[in-house]
């Protein structure tokens, strides 16, 4: 059995396997093995800059991690006597690269900053991924609205008929809110790229290191400003979790509103078969079962962030093992989030939606009645008050005829909407949904002609936005392409 190279001068006795099982975070810590490689091979270079390894032992780290980002890491990596990848890849360079070599590779830094900056950088890796895939779904959403500017459905509150808008302004609503999941997560990733290497334990080292030469290799912005917060934050991590946990919200609110939209007593729109499926038993079923999945998706993920809060809600100043397992919650909301956004973006660009029911349900349950007590105080000078009270008794008496209206105003005002030039002509005209829309003035409303202009704002801000995420991948790829430079120069 292996042994850890880390516990041989402080520590005796063999460990179970079961103490083993419970203290490794091996299978979590897969999806940072490639970045602790890159994170390695940074600060080797660095460590030669500065004189602090001789050029032979760094040609033999650096061929060693060059080897595993070109072919993989071997499996004994991830041995679990290791207790981690950081340790499983020291271990396996003193294999490969020799006991002299391979223990250098460790000078002016801990695992506690080691591990903070790989989750820093597959943290980054990940937030380009969902913000590619918001990407997606918004264009889905634009696309769509394009259609739709002048479709006429009903709008809802309390989840009841109010008053009539269009398709384009209900898809251009989702579009505003998950443009706004990506300001966050932008935003986010300013606080996420930031570099902990190099602030060792929590205290610093000794050694002249050069913390702005590993940051700039490994694309940070810059280095952290206090070694204690570098290793001992993970509220990049709580920060991440609360957006994508608003992200998904945002996302079931949609699922939500699609599946009631899909049933026969709404019929508001038909999904892609693809995405339904059909009962074991009831023949004519069809039944919108991935809206319902990512639904519940969102718990996992609101899920992901109330247990890290409470993770970390406790934890002293600076580093504690707690903290390991904080991590495989980030991964699985990253992974329940960026498996949601495309479907979602699928599923609404794939969609019928049924333009006649929407227009004959847009005038259901009097939505039209706000316009009717908006005109009666653009035409006649009547307080809305008054107005809204009038229409409202109309509505009670079961009518919007003149002679209904014109008896409310007699009752609540004791005005007379007949003798001012009320007609009958006039109120259905007024009660129009085209006419009501074509009313809509105020900016951000369902007027088909600001819905036009809306869209191509949505758009922009979408180009905008998706200019902004391939220079977050530039800066990776050139940092990358800085550090094989770096590598080229030392002339292994």
């Amino acid at each position: 059995m292996a042994k850890d190279q880390i516990r041989n001068g402080r520590l005796e006795g063999e460990r179970s396997a079961l103490i083993e099982q419970y203290l490794s975070s091996m299978e979590a810590d897969k999806q940072i093995a490639e970045s602790d490689i890159r994170v390695d091979i940074a600060h080797i270079l660095m460590l030669r800059k500065q004189n602090l390894i001789d050029g032979a032992s760094a040609k033999k780290l650096l061929t060693a991690l060059q080897g595993y980002l070109e072919n993989g890491l071997p499996e004994n990596a991830f041995d679990m006597t290791r207790e981690d990848i950081h340790a499983g890849i020291e271990a396996q360079l003193i294999a490969d690269a020799g006991s002299d070599a391979g223990g250098r590779m460790h000078l002016g830094r801990s695992r506690n900053d080691e591990v903070a900056t790989c989750l820093r950088m597959r943290t980054r890796e990940l937030l380009i991924d969902t913000l590619t895939a918001l990407f997606e779904l918004r264009q889905s959403l634009i696309s769509r609205a394009e259609e739709h500017t002048t479709t006429i459905m009903p709008g809802f509150t309390h989840l009841q008929h109010a008053q009539p808008t269009t398709l384009a302004h209900y898809l251009l609503a989702y579009e505003s809110l998950f443009a706004r999941d990506t300001s966050r997560l932008f935003d986010a990733y300013t606080r996420v790229n930031i570099s902990p290497l190099g602030s060792a334990a929590f205290a610093g080292t000794g050694f002249p290191i050069d913390r702005s030469l590993t940051a700039e290799y490994l694309g940070f912005a810059n280095p952290m400003e206090n070694s204690m917060d570098a290793v001992a934050n993970r509220d990049f991590i709580a920060e991440t979790l609360s957006d994508l946990a608003i992200l998904m919200t945002n996302i079931s609110r949609m699922c939500e509103e699609l599946i009631l939209w899909s049933t026969s007593f709404v019929k508001f729109v038909n999904l892609n078969d693809a995405y339904c499926s059909t009962s074991s038993i009831m023949p004519q079923k069809k039944n919108p079962d991935t809206l319902e999945i990512m639904r519940a998706k969102s718990a996992a993920v609101i899920g992901e962030l109330t247990a890290a809060l409470t993770l970390i809600k406790s934890l002293p100043m600076s580093y504690n093992r707690d903290l390991q397992d904080l991590n495989p919650h980030l991964w699985n909301a990253f992974h329940q989030t960026n498996m949601s956004l495309p479907l979602l973006a699928e599923i609404i660009s794939t969609a019928e939606f049924n333009v006649p029911v929407m227009k004959k349900q847009a005038v259901v349950g009097n939505t039209t009645a706000t316009e009717l007590a908006d005109f009666l105080v653009r035409e006649y000078n009547i307080p809305f008050r008054t107005a809204h009270n009038i229409v409202g008794r109309a509505v009670k008496l079961g009518s919007l005829d003149l002679d209904v209206v014109d008896s409310a105003a007699k009752e609540l005002a004791n005005i007379s909407l007949k003798e001012k030039g009320l007609t009958e002509e006039t109120i259905k005209k007024v009660l129009h949904p085209v006419t009501i829309l074509r009313q809509k003035q105020s900016f951000g409303s369902p007027n088909p002609k600001m819905m036009k202009k809306a869209v191509k704002v949505a758009d922009i801000r979408l180009v905008q936005d998706q200019v902004t995420g391939d220079i977050l991948q530039d800066q990776l790829r050139d940092a990358d392409e800085k550090m094989k430079t770096a590598i080229q120069e030392l002339d292994l």
